[in-house]
């Protein structure tokens, strides 16, 4: 079997996605995501320019040594463009293989460990009754865990908090917006918007909450502090993890579970955290850490300490992307949770998919490969339209924050 064609398709059936589609010689075809929020046409060059040229001719079977050519052959290595079209051409070929085999993705990486992917679902409010509200609605919806995020008193905009109820989608203007922050009412607030939450589902359902790198590490210990009575699945993105021993001093201050990691590249973004243990949940996903190949790395050392996965599950992840974390999750035997943010009907009209949702549950069905395709002439009906992501700016100096 030989790789005749690779290209690229960009597309926005409601937000910009990058797809890479390699064909063989055998007539299969693999599909993979790689897309980068507000970046996508610099994955989108990357491949087109540098990596599907080096493709052509190649045994599409032979993922570890494709992957080890692009990674180590590149010299320049990591770093989210990078590793986005390295995870492009490695989710694809894992599609090729399970295609040319014959059964879903899950079967070729071992089977499954377990009956279905528990997911958590996004209920934001602009303030603590409304947020109440959506969790109440989730639940009623059959979610099992909910991430809880809710618009603070004082500030314009917070992150999370959305135009709609079940597609927020934060890449919002051809120019970064700017949103306001204050450290000060955030932490005030936060604790109050859980003890309601907790009164109102009780302690069977799993809350979550993402902080989204906006704290100082002192200042991540003490929201942790406040929200252990109301015991949370895991607090997100506490802080930037660029510096990993950040971390040593937020586990000194809270048993709050701890989960980053959806922009990590690599194995070494994550290494010292996992190895000393100072988190709980790794959230590394598919499209942006080098695909199956590398996240299975990744997932392997963090089990030697008991950390488990959370994969990254936003919409700027397009369908193919959540279809081979599905299969991922679904063998991976040190799983913990998925995020899960639906797709708006456009999206899911252009990527047609075999995975499913219910009763708090993913499956990524049982269609050979990873169950997910993309309809090229609807996709055609949806141009590129650039779009980037907000920037914060503190609320008292107007001075540049962590968005």
């Amino acid at each position: 079997m030989k790789i005749i064609q690779a290209r690229v398709i960009v597309c926005s059936p409601g937000r910009n996605f990058v797809t890479l589609k390699i064909e063989t010689d055998e007539g299969l075809y693999g599909i993979g995501d790689a897309t980068l929020n507000g970046r996508e046409l610099a994955v989108a060059a990357y491949l087109t320019e540098h990596v599907i040229p080096c493709l052509i001719g190649r045994d599409p079977q032979q993922i570890e040594d494709i992957w080890q050519y692009l990674y180590r052959g590149a010299y320049w290595r990591r770093g989210p463009v990078t590793m986005s079209a390295i995870a492009a051409v490695d989710t694809a070929l894992w599609d090729i293989k399970a295609k040319a085999a014959g059964m879903p993705l899950y079967q070729l990486l071992g089977g499954k460990s377990r009956s279905g992917v528990m997911v958590y679902g996004h209920a934001n409010g602009r303030d603590i009754d409304e947020t109440v509200d959506e969790v109440l609605r989730y639940r009623e919806m059959g979610y099992l865990a909910i991430r809880a995020q809710s618009g603070v008193p004082g500030l314009n905009s917070v992150y999370g908090v959305g135009r709609g109820r079940m597609f927020y989608e934060p890449a919002d203007a051809s120019l970064p917006s700017e949103h306001d922050w204050s450290t000060e009412k955030y932490l005030d607030h936060a604790p109050r918007l859980f003890q309601r939450v907790r009164d109102a589902v009780g302690w069977e359902t799993h809350l979550l909450h993402d902080v989204h790198h906006r704290l100082t590490p002192i200042e991540a210990g003490r929201l942790g502090k406040s929200l252990e009575p109301y015991r949370l699945f895991w607090m997100e993105d506490a802080t930037p993890a660029e510096n990993q021993e950040a971390f040593r001093l937020i586990r000194q201050h809270t048993v709050t579970p701890l989960a980053v990691g959806e922009v990590f590249n690599t194995i070494w973004d994550c290494k010292d955290l996992i190895e000393h243990q100072l988190i709980d949940y790794i959230r590394a996903t598919v499209v942006h850490a080098g695909g199956i190949t590398h996240l299975r790395r990744i997932a392997d050392l963090a089990s030697l300490y008991q950390v488990r996965t959370g994969c990254h599950g936003a919409t700027d992840l397009s369908p193919a992307c959540m279809g081979a974390a599905l299969h991922f999750d679904l063998w991976v035997p040190n799983f913990g949770i998925q995020e899960y943010m639906r797709h708006t009907d456009e999206t899911d009209a252009v990527f047609p998919h075999a995975y499913s949702f219910s009763q708090g549950m993913l499956y990524p069905g049982d269609a050979p490969g990873h169950g997910v395709d993309i309809d090229e002439k609807l996709a055609a009906r949806y141009p590129y339209q650039r779009a980037y992501l907000p920037v914060n700016r503190q609320a008292h100096d107007g001075a540049l924050w962590h968005w």
